[in-house]
């Protein structure tokens, strides 16, 4: 990047799909976007030139809250010396975290450290992946335009093997981690801008530790990005929630004709050419109705108990055999099922790891150049296991959902194109897209 140049915003992401994501909405914005894979080092900032929007991907989200400080403590440090007006700690759209892991209490509390401001906003909503925030209460489609609940009532969310939802009111949700929310609930959007600016005034000064902005439209969007904006302009401030922060900052600044009227074409993506590999992680009934629809793949299923377990005689055989399908052509779905099964602590974690092992011991044994890797976990430790340090965006295979090229130092990795995904994202047809292109 480019000395002397400071972003409109930075931003970590707590795990990689969701990276991916932000990075997909600054760059259709219209913003000169990069995603790196850990704190990049003086010759990958010059090599990314000027940047508007700075992402870091990690893990945040899988962790336990010393684990968070100990992940979060360099961003937050790298960020301070950028000075962004915007820092965006960008989290699930659907809040998933609990006080023993993902706490969003801890990670506010790391920031803090680095950023004086201590007005929070929270955005609390991205209607476009049809998540609302009502009177402070979260509602999430069961898929891509299927009926909405709320959280602590969707059959996943609330089911999720990680950190079920049993809460709804967000302001409850994040005091059980530490954090004390106000709220600015949808009616007051709309009330003329001099009313709105005096009831999150009023509300500033009390000095909660956060301010949750309901999103039941995707209207309220530019009036809450005005609220953030305005407030950074005077002082760089932390922002914390989905993508649908930095789409309300883009449609207040598309709004003030700061940012072109349309956004970037990528409706087109082209078939892979070669052999497409997919690694399957997620346990989501979603991720298994785009199992069942990929036909274009051979479907293998991986023994998670003996990935976790490190049985090297079964994930060589397993490695060789995935290896040979993608030598001859052939696009392959590799799936961890059974991981449904699994018990014991920290089993989603420890399978999480061995799926990025596996793959990173795949990719010398072929020459694909298109993967995709489902399940937010799983895809964070994938990435962390492959020698890649960035990401840039190359189209939307469904909305969520990002195909992104890797950027690496002269490894088999450069310019290898990438899909990850959470398991509640995508159409039952994104496997295909993967494979065949849009």
């Amino acid at each position: 990047m480019s000395e002397g140049h400071r972003p409109r915003v930075c931003f970590y992401g707590d795990d990689f799909t969701g990276a991916t994501d932000t990075l997909a909405t600054a760059t259709e914005a219209g913003l000169r976007s990069l995603l790196f894979l850990r704190v990049p080092d003086r010759r990958q900032l010059e090599a990314a030139g000027k940047l508007d929007c700075l992402g870091i991907a990690g893990a945040a989200r899988s962790m336990a809250p010393d684990e968070m400080r100990e992940e979060l403590e360099p961003v937050a440090r790298f960020f301070a010396g950028l000075q962004p007006p915007v820092t965006h700690y960008k989290i699930c759209s659907t809040f998933d975290s609990a006080p023993h892991v993902g706490n969003i209490g801890t990670a506010l509390s790391v920031w803090r450290q680095h950023i004086a401001n201590d007005f929070v906003p929270i955005v609390g909503g991205q209607p476009n992946l049809q998540r609302y925030c009502v009177f402070s209460n979260l509602y999430a489609a069961v898929n891509g335009g299927g009926e909405v609940f709320r959280i602590d009532r969707h059959q996943t969310m609330r089911n999720h093997p990680v950190t079920p939802m049993h809460e709804a009111d967000m302001r409850v949700h994040l005091a059980a981690q530490g954090v004390t929310v106000a709220a600015i609930h949808a009616p007051a959007y709309a009330k003329d801008t001099a009313q709105l600016d005096g009831e999150v005034e009023r509300i500033a000064q009390a000095h909660p530790d956060a301010v949750l902005f309901d999103v039941g439209d995707a209207a309220h969007l530019p009036l809450i990005g005005r609220q953030i904006w305005r407030r950074a302009q005077a002082q760089p401030l932390l922002a914390i929630g989905a993508s649908s922060v930095v789409q309300a900052l883009c449609t207040h600044w598309r709004e003030q004709k700061e940012l072109p009227e349309s956004s970037t074409d990528t409706a087109r993506i082209a078939a892979a050419e070669g052999a497409v590999f997919v690694l399957a992680g997620s346990l989501s009934p979603v991720t298994a109705r785009q199992v069942a629809a990929a036909t274009s793949y051979e479907r293998i299923t991986l023994d998670a108990r003996r990935l976790i377990e490190g049985d090297q005689t079964y994930v060589e055989n397993m490695l060789l055999r995935v290896a040979q399908h993608l030598n001859n052509g052939s696009h392959v779905l590799a799936c961890t099922a059974d991981g449904a099964r699994l018990d014991g602590e920290h089993a989603s974690l420890r399978l999480a790891q061995a799926s990025g092992d596996f793959l990173q011991r795949l990719l010398p044994m072929t020459s694909v150049r298109r993967i995709g890797v489902a399940g937010g976990d799983t895809s964070s430790h994938a990435l962390k296991a492959l020698d890649i340090w960035g990401l840039s965006y190359l189209g939307k295979l469904s909305p969520g959902v990002a195909l992104c090229r890797a950027h690496a130092d002269g490894t088999r990795e450069e310019g290898v194109e990438l899909m990850l995904k959470g398991g509640q994202m995508g159409g039952e047809d994104l496997f295909e897209r993967l494979a065949n292109g849009i």
